[in-house]
């Protein structure tokens, strides 16, 4: 989707803009995020107890410009996981998914599983949308730490990665709409500017361009949208 070398994201805390690579090395230091850390150590609850959290670096298997940094609760359930990544990444019409150790035809890990069980044992797993169209995504343990979670929620968005750039496959504009029709018909990357959408020509199969949004999903299965973290 995207020429640049370098995947940037925001920090949720502070805002800070950081390549994907250094994202990672920000949120460990990030003041905002270690202050509020600290203010959550200071008031555990019965409904925020002190237990193992996880950073899960989230990312598209195939398309790696697309990620999240998330905290998740150990005492969270994959199934929490599962819904997350349906409403800020995939859910287009209710398909089934899975978790599994690696990929197609691996070892599947239930739904029912805390965190805390799976990432004691591995480092990475993998979720699969969709087993028809399908959206693969890779979920790999970054760091943990004991202590009380920052929210109520069983997982926090820290960072995520910018709205990649693209370019419309005829004039070079910046492009703000997606036609699968070019992507699965022409086989090129379908990308247009407002200019180009206004008369271009698309087999109705396909349905109308979509208006880019942030998820390695847009354009597959008829999604679109629209790709905003549930909480």
């Amino acid at each position: 989707m995207t020429n640049r070398k370098q995947s940037r994201g925001e920090c949720c805390y502070c805002e800070f803009e950081a390549t994907k690579g250094s994202m990672t090395k920000h949120l460990a230091v990030c003041e905002k995020r270690l202050g509020a850390i600290e203010k959550a150590n200071a008031q555990p609850s019965e409904k925020l107890p002190l237990e193992t959290i996880y950073h899960l670096r989230v990312q598209d298997a195939y398309i790696k410009d697309f990620w999240l940094d998330l905290e998740m609760r150990g005492g969270a359930t994959l199934k929490k996981l599962d819904v997350y990544l349906r409403a800020i990444w995939l859910e287009c019409c209710g398909h089934m998914s899975e978790f599994s150790g690696g990929g197609w035809g691996s070892r599947k890990i239930g739904m029912s599983q805390t965190a805390e069980k799976v990432f004691a044992d591995n480092e990475q797993i993998t979720h699969i949308y969709d087993f028809g169209t399908s959206s693969e995504t890779l979920i790999l343990r970054v760091a943990q730490r004991t202590g009380v979670a920052t929210t109520k929620h069983p997982i926090a968005l820290m960072a995520r990665n910018q709205m990649p750039e693209a370019s419309c496959r005829y004039c070079e504009k910046p492009a703000t709409h997606l036609c699968s029709g070019c992507v699965y018909e022409d086989e090129v990357a379908g990308f247009l500017c407002d200019e180009h959408l206004e008369n271009h020509p698309h087999a109705d199969e396909y349905g109308e361009p979509v208006a880019l949004v942030n998820s390695p999903r847009l354009g597959m299965c008829g999604y679109d949208g629209p790709a905003d973290a549930p909480y």
